[in-house]
């Protein structure tokens, strides 16, 4: 069982099922295991095989939740063993099936001669010779867990192909050596009945065991990412192979040209260009030089890089995104719960169905035989695998499918929501744009002197994350300017910045800022409106000075700093291409609105399509008004302040280029700064939907039109046995469509 801590003292794991075939089963699971004291949440998937549980580990542990299911009639296995199970359903697998159909053929074959006018039969004793190794020996596994089904006073598909083609054998044998044995050789048994069905539902499991496999695709191609061996050099450059499970943050190791790298870290010697591909879906390789960060599961280009590992293991970028596509796919979205309360009762009422046709055929006055035979096709036909499949099956392939493109998707609630969201807010800075600004224009009050001031600017704002800080320690490079030492530096939350740099306490931000501090722009308030206008982010500097006699300090605004930033490439056509899925559009920004406006219009944004001055704490409220009037809003943003807004929005959607704390709060990340994946992720929803969706409908119409036509006699056991086959393959063929999108 892999377990993981979440809030105390609930903890989190899965364990792999084994066992489990349909809906009912998966009720079963879910039912045995919420019984246990402890546990908070049991979900359990058909698709993937596993149940995740939270549980209280002080009440409840890993033993007793493997007993639980033990005891259910299922087997709980290790990840090991799941791997060999998963592996021996698709190669050994696959001659239980070769061998029924080896044995089935013959059966089958008179058919084929009735229809062409030839009336032929094998003798029975070769009937039973044929059909007796399939029925007992080949589907021995039915009987196990139906058994098990009827102990917990259940169904599931097993009981009913175990009744079903139980009966029919049964009654061809009481027809063979029944009171009027001596019957007319040429007359008809039912022996290809039970064989066929049970050959048909093996080869309908193989081939549902080969398309959860392709689903599954992803997961595997993100493990396969990690290599086995890494070169870390020792004192002195000495290269040793060592286990890549065996490495340490700070190690340093040596990266040839064409290796995966084995870690996430930092370039410490060498350049090259990395192919991040499989994790962002970026085509293009990334350029790397000293300092530039490094994922692990990325190729290196032609350069030879010696690189310093940051994190190792669990903690790395690939294990973070394996962990958010196991956990989305092992989810169980909201529509899954008519399935469920289906599920529980399916089996029972398709057994009452079964004995109403029975009495039924019997009471018309048609023979047992003729009644049994119906009875048996209603067993056959009333499967609920597909049921069970519906929505795991699409909901794997279509978080698979965003994971190669470059957007995880941290839980399925978030996927199925998506496919509502009418209106798309984006945070402006490093999400629309850049993210990069650059000081255009430095305009300074009389007397003051650009780099004396620059200087002592750089240097209070050295330490800051924030872009436009950012900007303005590049100007005073630029310049060859030295930073200043700076003390007593903070940060004011959606004001600026203040520090003591050159003698003198510096207070840095918005205009805004400047009226609560009392500080009058003077003079340079034409200049900002100027600046304003041309679509820059005005910002002001103040000094602060002492009272005058024990009085109260003052600001004094000293300069103006105008800030530019450009729009990401592809933007304007990215909002562009929500537009056209009918989303409204929405910007969100700190900045004047000018500078917004100025922005927006770039971007092909309306005048109301725009949000400025709105500070970050106020972000949140921002969401909350679009989502008035039952809007459904989704929430783009890339940085520590937009982590309300997006926990806030009906879906967050974080860019990959941004912090943690933003994609920890939001439901889907984005692995590179595309905005064209925001249109990508929400079409991806509406297709995983519509999946989920089209599968429900042909669960639910094959059973409600294929019992009733079972029970009238239209179809027989053989047909039923294919077409219940055919149910969950197709169900699974259908989920498979999605691995063909692209963003």
């Amino acid at each position: 069982m892999n377990t993981s801590t979440t809030l105390n003292p609930m903890t989190a794991g899965n364990i792999s099922v084994g066992g489990m075939t349909c809906a009912s089963c998966v009720s079963r699971v879910e039912r045995a295991l919420k019984k246990l004291p402890g546990v908070q949440e049991a979900t359990v998937n058909l698709a993937t095989e596993s149940a995740h549980v939270v549980f209280d580990p002080a009440l409840a542990s890993d033993a007793r939740l493997r007993r639980a299911v033990r005891d259910a009639g299922y087997e709980p296995r290790t990840e090991a063993q799941a791997q060999s199970a998963e592996n021996e359903s698709l190669w050994a697998g696959f001659g239980p099936v070769a061998l029924g159909l080896l044995l089935s053929a013959p059966l089958v074959f008179p058919m084929f001669a009735g229809l062409a006018g030839r009336e032929w039969m094998l003798p029975p004793w070769l009937q039973f010779v044929l059909a007796t190794p399939v029925q007992f020996i080949l589907g021995a596994r039915f009987f196990p867990a139906g058994w098990h089904a009827v102990g917990a006073f259940t169904g599931n598909m097993d009981l009913l192909v175990a009744i079903g083609t139980s009966a029919a054998w049964g009654l061809s044998v009481w027809l063979w050596l029944g009171p009027h044995g001596g019957m007319p050789a040429m007359q008809h048994l039912y022996f290809e009945a039970s064989s066929v069905v049970v050959t048909l539902v093996l080869l309908g499991k193989w081939l549902e065991a080969r398309a959860k496999r392709q689903t599954t695709a992803a997961i595997r191609a993100l493990h396969a990412l990690r290599p086995d061996v890494a070169h870390v050099v020792r004192a002195g450059g000495e290269e040793q192979d060592v286990p890549v499970a065996e490495l340490l943050a700070g190690d340093m190791l040596a990266v040839r040209p064409g290796e995966r790298l084995p870690a996430d870290g930092v370039v410490s010697e060498g350049s090259t260009q990395v192919d991040e591909s499989m994790l962002t879906g970026e085509p293009l390789p990334v350029d790397k030089v000293p300092g530039g960060k490094l994922t692990g599961g990325s190729i290196n280009g032609d350069g030879r890089v010696l690189m310093r590992v940051t994190a190792t293991g669990s903690e790395s970028v690939l294990a973070h995104i394996i962990r958010l596509v196991e956990d989305a796919q092992a989810g169980k979205a909201p529509i899954q719960r008519l399935v469920d309360q289906v599920s529980a009762v399916f089996v029972p009422v398709v057994l009452v169905i079964a004995l109403a046709t029975l009495l039924g055929w019997l009471w018309s006055g048609s023979g047992m035989e003729t009644a049994l035979i119906r009875a048996v096709a209603v067993l056959v036909i009333a499967c609920p695998c597909a049921l069970g499949l519906a929505t795991p099956a699409a909901i794997m392939a279509g978080t698979g499918v965003a994971a190669k493109n470059g957007i995880l998707i941290k839980d399925v609630q978030a996927l199925e929501l998506a496919h509502k969201v009418d209106t798309v807010a984006f945070d402006k800075t490093g999400t629309l744009t850049l993210g990069r600004p650059r000081l255009t224009a430095l305009v300074m009050a009389d007397g003051m002197d650009e780099a004396h001031l620059l200087g002592a600017l750089s240097g209070v704002q050295s330490g800051s994350e924030h872009p436009l800080a950012h900007a303005v320690v590049a100007a005073a490079r630029e310049r060859g300017l030295a930073l200043v030492t700076a003390h007593d530096v903070r940060a004011v939350p959606g004001r600026g910045t203040e520090g003591r740099a050159a003698s003198a306490l510096w207070q840095t931000g918005s205009l805004r800022w400047m009226d609560e501090l009392g500080a009058p722009l003077g003079k340079l308030a034409d200049e900002a409106a100027r600046l304003q206008a041309q679509g820059f982010t005005v910002s002001a500097v103040a000094e602060k000075l002492p009272g005058v006699d024990g009085a109260g300090s003052t600001s004094v605004v000293r300069a103006l700093l105008a800030f530019g930033d450009e729009p990401k490439p592809g933007a304007k056509e990215a909002l562009s291409a929500l537009r056209a899925l009918g989303i409204r559009v929405m910007m969100i920004s700190g900045d004047n609105r000018g500078a917004a406006l100025a922005m927006g219009a770039r971007l092909g944004l309306a005048a109301d399509e725009v949000m400025a001055d709105v500070l970050p704490g106020d972000k949140s409220a921002k969401i909350a008004q679009l989502r008035q009037g039952g809007h459904v809003v989704a929430m783009v943003g890339d940085g520590v302040n937009d982590a309300p807004a997006l926990a806030a929005a009906d879906v967050g959607m974080a860019m990959g280029s941004g912090t943690d704390v933003a994609m920890h709060a939001a439901g889907i990340t984005l692995m590179r700064g595309d905005v064209a994946l925001v249109a990508g992720a929400l079409s991806l929803s509406r297709r995983t939907v519509a999946k989920i969706r089209q599968n429900l409908f042909w669960a639910f119409a094959y059973n409600v039109a294929g019992i009733p036509l079972a029970a009238l006699g239209y179809l027989s056991p053989v047909v039923a046995g294919a077409a219940m086959a055919l149910s969950s393959v197709s169900v699974m063929a259908n989920a498979l469509l999605l691995r063909r999108w692209k963003p």
